[in-house]
């Protein structure tokens, strides 16, 4: 073989631009399925979360409308109905809170609190509102609000963006609108 037939394989080697796309192809399919995957996911936690505060607002705006007394045979089928509307079996936590402002001693009081389903969240206490003027509403002397809270955790399919799994936290805060109090199972002043 001649130096210059050598040279003239190399050059139309060079020029030609016939040939497979495997090297592009090992590096744009892995982005592009990631991509895929990561834009599937972040919806799918948008659809998640929408579907929970929605669920969590029907409870608070049920409760409020309420001018009986409120059992626990009501909160178990507020936990059933919260379930219903997210479409789960039981996998979401909801806690339901009545919430006191009390000027005099510029504090909130837990009039009562209910918890349903597994998780960590745990019953509100008065010892823990007191003094959190930064995460409840501006009230006025004895005002009473509803406070509906559920925690639920995505299982992420991928794992790719969040990880194995993720907490939805919602909070809502609803006032009392037809009656003077929401009373669980006997009203005392």
């Amino acid at each position: 073989m001649s130096w210059l037939y050598l040279k003239h394989l190399l050059k139309s080697f060079r020029d030609d631009e016939r040939g497979s796309f495997m090297v592009e192809s090992v590096i744009a399919f892995p982005l592009l399925f990631w991509t895929v995957c990561a834009t599937y996911e972040f919806f799918e936690v948008h659809r998640y979360k929408s579907v929970r505060i929605k669920a969590t607002y029907t409870i608070a705006d049920m409760l409020s409308r309420e001018q009986a007394e409120v059992t626990e045979t009501y909160i178990d089928n507020a936990k059933i109905l919260f379930d219903e509307i997210t479409n789960d079996a039981g996998q979401n936590q909801l806690r339901i809170t009545i919430i006191r402002y009390d000027a005099d001693d510029d504090d909130y009081d837990v009039a009562w609190s209910k918890l349903r389903g597994e998780g960590r969240m745990r019953v509100l206490r008065s010892r823990d509102t007191r003094d959190q003027h930064d995460k409840f509403p501006i009230m006025s002397d004895g005002e009473q609000v509803i406070v509906v809270e559920s925690v639920s955790e995505y299982d992420s399919l991928f794992g790719l963006v969040f990880g194995d799994s993720i907490n939805i936290d919602t909070r809502v805060f609803t006032s009392i609108r037809f009656a003077p109090q929401l009373c669980f199972e006997e009203c005392t002043s």
